[in-house]
Order: C-alpha cells, then structure tokens, then sequence
C-alpha cells in the first residue's frame, strides 16, 4: 500500500492535497500498518475513497483493486477495476489498470478471457513498460506468467519470470513475489519437484530479510508462501 508521503507525490490522476483527504488516508494507513491486509483494511479504504465519492481517484481504485488481491478476492478487485472502463486513463494509469486487470482475469480462473485481454492490449504494454520503474515491469512479467499459467501453459509462464529481474535493495518485496508466483505456477502445474524447490528458493529469500516495516509483514509472506504452495494466490 503506497505511503501516505508516495500517494500524495503520485503523478497520474490528481489527487486533491486539502487536509481531510490527507487525514482520512493517514487513518486508513495507520489500519494497514497495524494489521496488514485483511477485508476490514478493503471495506475501510472502500468507503472513505471509492463509495462515498462523487468521482474517485484512479489511484484508490487500482489500490484498493490490489488490496482486494492480497486477499484473494478476485471477484471484487475486478468489480472495482471496471469501473475504469469507459474512463480516459493517462499512460501510466493505463498501464496499471491493465497490468492489475490481467492479473485478476487469471486468478480468476478464466484463461480464454484473459488471453484475449493480454492479445488487445499487448503493444501498449510492452512499449509503455520501458517508460515504467523496474518493479512496475516486474508486474507485467508476473502478470503475462499468471496469464499463462491460467492457460495451462505452465512452462511459458515459468520462462516468463526469468526476465533478469535485479533485487531492488535488501529487503526487496518484488523479488519476493517474483519467487512466490514461481511456486504458484508449480502448484498448479502439479509438478512436485519444481514446487519443492521454488519453495525452498521463496522461503530462503524470505530468510534473508531484515528489518521489517511492519510487526505481520514476515508472517504474511510466509502464508503467502505456504498459499501459492497450494495454488492459491
């Protein structure tokens, strides 16, 4: 979840910076820091910037879209991410809103549905994505593996994260979720010995951080880990 200081720096859609705004983001934040991210965190951020608004921000829908994710409620992330639809997005907004919608398709089960989204929007994706920070690829290449994976296509999905990524720092939670899709395609992919050792490669990178932001950051990676192990994501 972007810090209050990031989301008020964010350069797409405008955000307004009066004082309530900011205040009623520093509450919902201050629920994330405190308890990471569970439905209470998604129906809070919902109401206070999505519901109760005339015209929400692009920004609080894609969040609260990927908040929706951290929770495996791929249903409603959707749900809130067509209400984008018929909107004129900013290149960078696009992006995201593609990158978060394609991964939603594929957790969702539906790979026809999702190849298609990915063919359409392919070019504008893949040119857009140079323009992007590291980790903002990084989302695209787990999102095209997730396509696949939803696809059956295991072993392309598989080549897809070996895209050279580069940890960003010590503690970098890309890399993490890189390893953690790694061993969510072998679940699903049923191959034993490809998990067992996609897990081991998760559990050792988590191993290696220190200095978590947050008290429950270590033990939602780990579960995250041990989910993505059963294929669920």
């Amino acid at each position: 979840m972007l810090s209050p200081i990031e989301r008020k720096k964010i350069s797409f859609s405008l955000i307004p910076s009066h004082g309530t705004d900011m205040k009623k983001y520093d509450e919902v934040y201050l629920t994330f820091a405190n308890t990471g991210y569970n439905k209470e965190l998604c129906e809070f951020y919902a109401q206070t910037f999505i519901e109760n608004v005339k015209k929400p921000n692009v920004i609080d829908v894609l969040q609260l879209a990927g908040l929706y994710e951290r929770i495996h409620d791929h249903k409603t992330a959707l749900y809130y991410l067509n209400t984008l639809q018929d909107k004129k997005l900013g290149g960078n907004e696009k992006y995201l809103y593609f990158v978060q919608t394609l991964k939603e398709i594929s957790l969702s089960g539906n790979g026809l549905e999702a190849e298609i989204f990915r063919t359409k929007n392919i070019n504008f994706l893949q040119n857009h994505s140079e323009k992007m920070p590291i980790q903002k690829q990084a989302d695209l290449y787990i999102a095209l593996a997730l396509t696949d994976c939803a696809c059956k296509n295991y072993e392309q999905a598989l080549k897809l994260l070996k895209f050279g990524y580069k940890p960003q720092g010590k503690n970098d939670p890309k890399l993490l979720e890189i390893f953690i899709t790694a061993v969510y395609i072998f679940a699903k992919y049923g191959d034993q010995e490809g998990l067992e050792g996609a897990l081991a490669n998760a559990n050792s990178c988590l191993g290696l951080y220190k200095n978590f932001d947050f008290g429950w950051y270590k033990e939602y990676y780990a579960n995250r880990i041990e989910s993505a192990s059963k294929g669920i994501f």
